[in-house]
């Protein structure tokens, strides 16, 4: 006999072990030849298949070699392509495993399987790239899901899954598999009904929460326009922190191109703390007093007391309709930023002292003066005519004083807005919106939760000879304002009371530096008896940033007391600030389905309980042993469980569509 066409006993085993398989399913089948495959070197795929007549029930399917056919002559003839054509892969390989229903049984059996291949196989080290040898499995689609909400892009999830699985070749797919499920992913859960997928989903959580707020209005044709909402938390946070407000609308991070505008504020720990988010559908004036106005109602039309944003006209129109009371400033980033596009050299550096550089008024409007004279500004020059006449609102002499907190910026709101720019691009739809805003959301609150439990576990370190003041202030204020109180205690140290004088049942107080004849800073003081009622100081950082300076415990110390004044003390920066306003707060803001929230239950629990079970060989094969037997049992067989879901928006969606 040739040798080539030779066949060895260990092939006449192997075709008979074939032949004589049973398969309880199609899927099993396909289970069986694909795995035969991958020892081989080839790769498979699903080709004809019969059904039971008048019926939808399979009782004969094929499965081949992906190698089998050829590519059909019309793909060679065309000239209008545009990509590089695909490698070819199809060179008339006939091999093929049949397998057909036993009516009687119930089981499948082979009826067909040829084994010659007309190609090159594989080699074994290679077989993980085939198409049919790789994807992902359903617990490595739960993970790649939560790794993208957690903020990796494709390409670092991919990092993380070959590290956990220990090689590339083990991982079991591809990045371009990565890539391909994410696109179906998205494609399948919204396909074409963004806003009413969002929208259930915050019915839903309105549901299990009443306090969850959501607001939204749609257009005459019923499409969604501007929508709203703030969570338990941010409502509660907001009454707590809610005196200077941030919002922002230069954010575009969807595919409809709408103005994504987060409130934003401080909390105690001087930290981002978010009070709420919006998307509007343009940035009118209507649409900005739309947003405002349900801001507001969410927040039981409690006013902030200062507000600081972009220089959007349309939105400091709307402000002035909803909210006429409240300090208005302008973003210094934006402005700053204007600046460098506009000026250059010394004209630049010397704008940027009005801006920033502590100065008198009447100092400011004397400068300004030298500046558009020095500079040949005329009145033609639209952007500095601009700015002249809004100048209350950015420059540093005019909102010396003023309740905003230190802050300058509405960068405060970069923590929560960064995220979204830098793992998402402007394709990205509202349900990804939502998510990656309830990630940044639950970030910025476990990073409170922390700041909380290090506050109320312990007090800020303090020298035996420190000010009894800085003693006091350590176990009143948080960590972070202490060390700003702190400051203003150490400086007392170089000033002194120089004056004393009653005026109309006020007392003044002139403080100066110590040795030094300069001008004085006043503290005036009011009381009842000799309980101290108020203090405000000329240097206005009580008004501004709600802390004493070193003025007023300079007089406090000139009269005596050892506490720092109640009056002097703003709750909002102290480790009791939410005492009165219980927390809701939930650092994982997502909403899973029921078996993904029991997926992850067994894996947190399974991961402790496998470390353990790799120290002993013994304990390893157990349960690898146990491990086999749940994956052999099948899936849904107790049908107690609904459709296999992977992201934490699916439970509500296909809920509500039911």
């Amino acid at each position: 006999m040739d040798a080539e066409k030779h066949v060895s006993l260990e092939e006449i085993e192997e075709y008979n072990s074939v032949v004589n398989q049973m398969f309880v399913s199609e899927k099993d089948g396909y289970k069986f030849y694909n795995s035969y495959a991958a020892k081989k070197g080839f790769s498979v795929r699903k080709e004809k298949v019969r059904y039971k007549a008048g019926t939808k029930k399979m009782k004969w399917r094929r499965f081949c070699c992906s190698s089998k056919g050829h590519r059909l002559l019309k793909f060679f003839e065309r000239t209008d392509q545009q990509r590089e054509p695909q490698a070819l892969t199809r060179c008339g390989c006939n091999a093929k495993l049949d397998i057909e229903l036993n009516e009687e049984s119930g089981l499948w059996f082979v009826k067909g399987f040829v084994d010659g291949h007309c190609h090159v196989l594989c080699k074994p080290e290679d077989v993980f790239v085939m198409r049919s040898h790789r994807g992902l499995n359903d617990a490595q689609k739960a993970e790649t899901i939560e790794l993208g909400i957690g903020g990796l892009r494709k390409c670092q999830i991919m990092d993380v899954m070959e590290k956990n699985h220990g090689s590339y070749e083990e991982t079991g797919f591809l990045l371009r598999d990565l890539y391909n499920f994410f696109a179906r992913y998205k494609k399948e859960r919204v396909e074409g009904r963004d806003a009413e997928f969002v929208l259930k989903y915050m019915g839903g959580k309105q549901e299990e929460d009443p306090e969850y707020f959501f607001k939204y209005s749609v257009d005459d044709e019923g499409h969604l326009k501007n929508v709203f909402w703030a969570d338990t938390q941010s409502r509660i946070d907001y009454h707590a922190f809610g005196d200077v407000v941030v919002f922002d609308s230069t954010y575009r991070v969807n595919r409809y191109n709408l103005p994504f505008v987060p409130f934003i504020g401080l909390n105690h720990h001087h930290s981002t703390v978010v009070f709420g988010c919006g998307i509007i559908s343009d940035e009118s004036v209507s649409s900005y007093v739309w947003l405002l106005e349900a801001f507001l109602e969410a927040m039981r039309q409690h006013h902030p007391l200062s507000v600081i944003t972009d220089g959007d006209i349309a939105m400091a129109r709307a402000i002035e309709i909803v909210m006429p009371k409240a300090d208005h400033r302008l973003c210094s980033w934006h402005i700053e930023q204007n600046m460098i596009h506009r000026l250059r050299g010394e004209k630049l550096s010397e704008f940027r002292k009005f801006v920033y550089h502590p100065m008198t008024v009447d100092n400011f409007e004397k400068r300004w003066m030298e500046y558009k004279e020095n500079y040949g500004i005329s009145e033609e020059d639209i952007w500095m005519v601009m700015m002249y006449d809004l100048r209350k609102k950015w420059s540093a002499a005019y909102t010396k004083g003023r309740h905003f907190l230190s802050m300058q910026s509405n960068q405060r709101s970069e923590s929560l807005n960064s995220r979204l720019h830098k793992h998402l691009d402007r394709k990205m739809s509202l349900v990804d919106l939502v998510e990656h805003y309830e990630f940044s959301l639950s970030r910025i609150r476990r990073n409170e939760a922390e700041l909380d439990a290090k506050a109320s576990l312990s007090v800020p370190f303090t020298r035996i000879s420190a000010d009894i003041f800085e003693k006091k202030a350590a176990r009143i204020y948080t960590p972070k304002m202490f060390k700003k109180v702190r400051e203003q205690i150490r400086g007392l140290c170089q000033w002194e009371v120089k004056e004393v004088t009653p005026e109309n049942g006020l007392v003044k107080y002139g403080v100066g530096s110590k040795g030094v004849r300069k001008d004085l800073v006043y503290v005036i003081c009011i009381f009842d008896g000799s309980l101290m009622k108020n203090a405000s100081c000329y240097c206005r950082l009580m008004e501004g940033e709600a802390i004493p300076c070193a003025h007023i415990f300079v007089v406090t110390r000139f009269l005596g007391f050892d506490n720092i004044p109640t009056c002097c003390v703003v709750e909002r920066w102290t480790i009791q600030a939410k005492i009165a306003f219980p927390s809701d707060r939930v650092t994982n803001t997502h909403v899973q389905s029921e078996q993904m929230a029991c997926f992850c239950g067994l894996r947190n629990k399974a991961n402790l309980a496998l470390f353990k079970a790799s120290k002993s060989a013994e304990q390893s094969e157990r349960v690898m042993r146990f491990l086999d037997e749940v994956l052999e049992e099948g899936e849904g067989d107790d049908g107690s469980m609904e459709a296999t879901s992977f992201g934490p928006l699916l439970a509500h969606f296909s809920g509500a569509n039911q």
